[in-house]
């Protein structure tokens, strides 16, 4: 019979159990210690309960319902391992929150709004350091490439092939890796970061890609507060009309931005998606419909089409 003393105990000995059978549970795991950590502060004891698994989904600040559910979401395998050795586990009911994967409205981001979006990082301080440069380059790559940003914050310098204009994303969602080429303008920046970076810290060594002054890879965290400064100096963080812009909206634009591309060279788009899912680092691609958004200028193409393949059935029509 396992003795837990703690929920602390608990959240590591089912960690340690997850991870031995393969499973990373980085986001999980972190979840999982707020949630012990939270417990501790109830000064809760004994086994989970299902007051104290609501008590914390209801902690969230992620708006519309969607944090709480996830958190549940993220309890329920951890309770169903605890009432193994502790029967008194109380395991909380599937979807008491919803469902914990909602498609929460993005904002596409138009061509003059990318533009302000990367001339606002030189307002960031310090002023003469590398935070406005290094935001404004993860911010460019982003929009060019639609990688998701824990990508982009572990690349190392190794990782950038400026000769062939190449990005190897490592082991990313689903342990999977791939190559993400690059057009030449983005090449462009990042080498001119890296000149501007070796400038910055002399003969420091970078330990990532992206850095600060400090020549330490920036977190996630971090990238999202600086975003969280630039858009409240732009005035975005009380939209007329509209989802607040997030950072993760980056992807969704650069998907929503290809199509329209393809669209305006003419070329089959539905033989193109295929490809556009590879470059995104899906699996499957359902997974990039996610992505894609009704814009106006998308629905305009789409009544288009319709218009002409109504046009053509009335006259195919004896």
């Amino acid at each position: 019979m396992t003795h837990w003393s703690s929920m602390h105990q608990r959240v590591a000995a089912y960690l340690r159990t997850r991870r031995a059978l393969g499973f990373t549970l980085t986001i999980e795991g972190q979840q999982l210690e707020r949630f012990a950590h939270f417990a501790e502060q109830r000064d809760h004891q004994g086994p989970l309960t299902l007051a104290l698994a609501v008590d914390w989904a209801n902690a969230s600040l992620t708006p519309e319902g969607l944090g709480p559910a996830r958190r549940l979401e993220t309890l329920r395998p951890f309770a169903k391992y605890c009432q193994l050795f502790e029967p008194q586990t109380e395991i909380p009911p599937a979807r008491l929150f919803g469902p914990a994967h909602r498609r929460l409205p993005p904002h596409i981001y138009s061509s003059q709004e990318l533009k302000q979006l990367l001339a606002a990082t030189a307002a960031l301080s310090p002023i003469e350091g590398l935070r406005p440069v290094t935001m404004h380059t993860l911010l460019g790559l982003l929009a060019a490439t639609g990688l998701r940003l824990g990508e982009a914050l572990r690349l190392q310098d190794q990782d950038i092939d400026l000769e062939r204009g190449m990005v190897e994303v490592r082991e990313s969602k689903f342990r999977k890796s791939r190559l993400v080429p690059l057009h030449a303008s983005t090449t462009e920046a990042l080498a001119e970061y890296l000149c501007v970076r070796q400038r910055c810290l002399g003969v420091a060594q970078a330990s990532g890609f992206f850095v600060f002054d400090n020549a330490r890879p920036i977190t996630g965290a971090q990238a999202r507060y600086a975003f969280h400064l630039i858009r409240q100096q732009l005035g975005w963080d009380k939209p007329a009309a509209g989802p607040k812009p997030r950072l993760y909206d980056l992807r969704h634009t650069f998907a929503c931005r290809c199509l329209l591309r393809w669209y305006a060279e003419g070329v089959d788009v539905n033989q193109r998606l295929p490809q556009l899912s590879t470059y995104m680092g899906h699996c499957k691609v359902s997974d990039t419909y996610w992505y894609l958004t009704g814009i106006p200028a998308l629905m305009a193409i789409a009544a288009e089409r319709f218009e002409l393949a109504a046009a053509t059935s009335e006259e195919d029509q004896p």
